[in-house]
């Protein structure tokens, strides 16, 4: 899909009042919340909608949404306003973004599907753009999330094959890599029995 195409599409899929992905932070993240030390400045790749960035805001963490939709990233204000706590956004496609080197402490990709080139430019740009001991943390879904239909992209080139993350990888330590199968429930998108890739790594 191209960018503008994927823009529109979200953007659209934002609109509506409910949050279609929910206002509850992700599992694995709430799970994984200690891996990351204490105010660390965290970047959210394909946010949307503010869920997760709320939450680690809520914990302490000096936090920057990113996302191609507006219309998900102004819910996503109004989503932190809610619990009172303040984000920052960036409204840019993923392709224009350039991330500096030693910039963040933490980034996270929550069901952030990418096409493979730019999913490898972008995991190349992670590795340096990482603090010493920061921390990168994904969960996406694995080609196998076709046999289940219970969310994530129905293109087999948008889901993550977990040998080949690991490769894009290499050179962060893994301190979680699992591919699981376990039952999703976050909003309308993503609802049921699911096959994913779940990584905590640290750049050393």
């Amino acid at each position: 899909m191209p960018q503008n195409d994927a823009a529109a599409f979200w953007n659209e899929r934002f609109a509506q009042q409910d949050y279609y992905y929910g206002k509850r932070p992700n599992d694995f993240l709430r799970q994984q919340i200690g891996s990351f030390a204490p105010a660390s400045k965290i970047l959210s790749l394909g946010e949307g909608e503010g869920r997760n960035a709320v939450f680690l805001a809520q914990h302490g963490h000096q936090v920057t949404a990113l996302d191609a939709a507006q219309a998900g990233l102004d819910k996503a204000k109004q989503l932190a306003a809610e619990h009172y706590v303040a984000i920052n956004t960036i409204q840019t496609q993923l392709q224009n973004y350039r991330l500096e080197p030693n910039q963040w402490d933490g980034i996270i990709a929550i069901f952030c599907h990418l096409p493979a080139p730019l999913r490898q430019q972008v995991h190349e740009q992670i590795k340096y753009s990482l603090t010493p001991g920061g921390i990168f943390l994904l969960e996406a879904y694995t080609p196998k999330q076709l046999e289940y239909g219970t969310g994530g992209p129905k293109n087999i080139d948008l889901l993550y094959d977990p040998e080949v993350i690991k490769k894009e990888l290499s050179g962060l330590e893994m301190l979680h890599f699992k591919e699981v199968e376990r039952d999703i429930h976050e909003g309308l998108g993503h609802r049921g029995l699911s096959s994913v890739l779940q990584i905590v790594a640290r750049k050393t």
